[in-house]
């Protein structure tokens, strides 16, 4: 397992901080066969889903119900939801939803949504996680850790933790 920390400005376009798009220049490379659950104004997974319809993602889904449609089977995903309960809580506001007891259930959500992407990863592809914890896919379902990079942002900020896992099938 290769783990790195680095130091960088942060960004909420998380894939346009340097060391994370050098990361996943290596990994995703030109995104054929990718999805991105959470894609913000990313378009670098061929397949895009993001909850804000005025960004560009080809879907405009919750993430459970975006992963209970899909059909294929990938190469990878990229794994890049709302770190807080306050950043899912302004996401919904920006597209005028209301934030429910069931939204604030942040972890059960996740859970889930990680739960219906198992089967949609090739044997030997990968989930690259991105968060505060380095909690990933995980072991139970079936991936093990390829590389961390933690991302300091300076203080004030929390670090932004990447996990990248391989699917071991």
């Amino acid at each position: 397992m290769i783990i790195n920390r680095v130091w960088a400005m942060p960004d909420k376009r998380t894939f346009t901080i340097k060391p994370i798009a050098e990361l996943l220049d290596r990994y995703v490379g030109d995104g054929k066969g990718w999805i991105d659950l959470f894609a913000g104004s990313s378009q670098l997974a061929e397949i895009t889903n993001d909850i804000n319809p005025n960004l560009p993602a080809k879907f405009h889904m919750e993430s459970e119900e975006f992963m209970k449609r899909a059909k294929r089977v990938y190469k990878g995903a990229l794994f890049d939801p709302p770190y807080s309960l306050e950043q899912m809580k302004r996401s919904y506001e920006d597209i005028g939803r209301k934030f429910t007891q069931r939204d604030g259930q942040i972890a059960n959500r996740w859970t889930e949504t990680k739960n219906l992407l198992i089967d949609r990863i090739a044997s030997n592809g990968y989930v690259i996680s991105f968060g505060w914890n380095s909690n990933g896919m995980g072991k139970k379902r079936g991936f093990k850790i390829v590389e961390i990079l933690l991302v300091s942002h300076g203080a004030g900020h929390n670090d932004t933790i990447v996990t990248v896992e391989q699917r071991n099938e």
